[in-house]
């Protein structure tokens, strides 16, 4: 339980003016009609004025303390659920002891998440298609804060996608490398044959299969920043001969590749865009090609809802994402392609230990981050953003999909 405090937060109490102040009150009387539905764990929460709440049972071992700073955090959730939630911790207005304890145990509450519409997003979104144009302004905002900056978490090998852990104490770096060689495994992949990595980041997985396989790779990023250290990674490896890393997008690429990868990349492609991208995989594959995606999915019973309107990671983290649907995954395929799912694996709680060592690096190397000039309104988004999806993937509230697409017949000797 955050302590202390009070004096400040009574000064700001009162340079609220009274009727503002009285509906931030009757918005914390909603939230409180919402949380007494909470039952497994308890949570306790102490008020702006030093008052507490506490919900659930008292005397569970599974505990989780919020301190509400300012009245103004009720009048957020209530007036934007999950995007008003985000916004307020991201403005200092909240606190907790353990931020992925807390919304593992909101997730276990579906009743409040949904009259709450907390982490079930019911902010209207506008329908979009991604351009290229906007694609890449979709992609600039989020992995163009700095090459710098993502090194402050991830792995030397610069992998920014769930890894797979033979054992708990497996390091990070083990991890990627583990993750990329498996997916290399399942595609066969062989020297001599072309690669196309689609949203290849950094360069990890070309480089890896390019030095371990001696595959021709050609990794596509609409990133500036991932592009240029991605060819200066591929030089220092003296891998030139065999990695080619471009600046473009994947409705531009002509030629016909062994194998596709894909990883984690099919997140920033638009529902009204799926169709698109498979039947440009199609087009780019050998007759006897298949095709390997990973990519962290929402439940199919409420993707409806939920690629329709807005939540806050999508607003404020990865502006242009959303998560797709195993069952929108199969009948965009089916709809317009010959490609068929023949091998298919969830790697869900990998990302949630992921999600873990990421947070505990970004957490450990916060001078350095400071350091790049991002204030502490930034560093509070990206420690909620990697505790929100740590709590979701460790919940199995969204799952991270391995596929192996083919055509029929084509991919079956590398299904089992």
């Amino acid at each position: 339980m955050a302590a202390g405090g009070h004096a400040d937060e009574a000064v700001i109490a009162a340079s609220i003016e009274p009727r503002r102040l009285l509906r931030h009150r009757i918005a914390a009387a909603v939230v409180r009609r919402w949380l007494s539905a909470w039952r497994a764990g308890a949570l306790l929460m102490e008020l702006p004025d030093g008052s507490t709440w506490t919900f659930g049972d008292s005397r569970s071992d599974r505990r989780v303390a919020v301190s509400v700073r300012d009245w103004r955090f009720f009048s957020r959730v209530v007036a934007r659920s999950d995007v008003g939630l985000g916004e307020s911790y991201m403005a200092g207005e909240w606190r907790c002891d353990d931020l992925v304890a807390f919304f593992s145990l909101l997730l276990g509450h579906a009743s409040i998440v949904r009259r709450a519409g907390l982490l079930s997003w019911t902010i209207p979104l506008g329908r979009r298609r991604a351009r290229p144009d906007q694609a890449a302004r979709d992609v600039r905002a989020h992995y163009d804060l700095g090459n710098e900056f993502f090194a402050s978490f991830l792995d030397e090998s610069m992998t920014y996608s769930a890894a797979v852990f033979a054992t708990p104490p497996t390091s990070l770096a083990d991890a990627q490398r583990e993750k990329l060689d498996r997916i290399c495994r399942r595609l066969a992949l062989a020297s001599g044959m072309d690669v196309l990595d689609v949203g290849g980041g950094w360069g990890s997985f070309a480089i890896h299969a390019a030095a371990t396989y001696g595959c021709r790779v050609r990794s596509i990023t609409l990133s500036p920043a991932q592009h240029a250290l991605a060819r200066e990674r591929v030089r220092a490896a003296g891998l030139g001969a065999l990695v080619d890393v471009r600046l473009c997008d994947y409705r531009e690429v002509e030629g016909r590749f062994d194998r596709l990868v894909s990883i984690e990349m099919f997140e920033a492609i638009p529902f009204d865009d799926y169709g698109v991208f498979f039947r440009t995989c199609e087009r780019l594959l050998a007759p006897d090609g298949c095709m390997f995606l990973q990519t962290s999915t929402y439940p199919d019973r409420d993707f409806e809802g939920y690629r329709k309107n807005a939540d806050w990671i999508r607003t404020h983290v990865f502006p242009g994402g959303l998560l797709a649907s195993l069952d929108a995954v199969r009948a965009a395929l089916a709809r317009e392609t010959r490609l068929g799912i023949a091998w298919m694996e969830d790697i869900a709680p990998h990302y949630a230990t992921t999600l873990r060592r990421w947070r505990e690096r970004f957490l450990l190397n916060l001078p350095q981050v400071r350091r790049l000039g991002f204030d502490a309104a930034f560093i509070r988004k990206w420690e909620l953003y990697l505790a929100m999806s740590e709590a979701a993937f460790a919940t199995r509230r969204l799952a991270t999909l391995q596929l192996l697409l083919s055509r029929a017949g084509a991919g079956s000797a590398l299904s089992s």
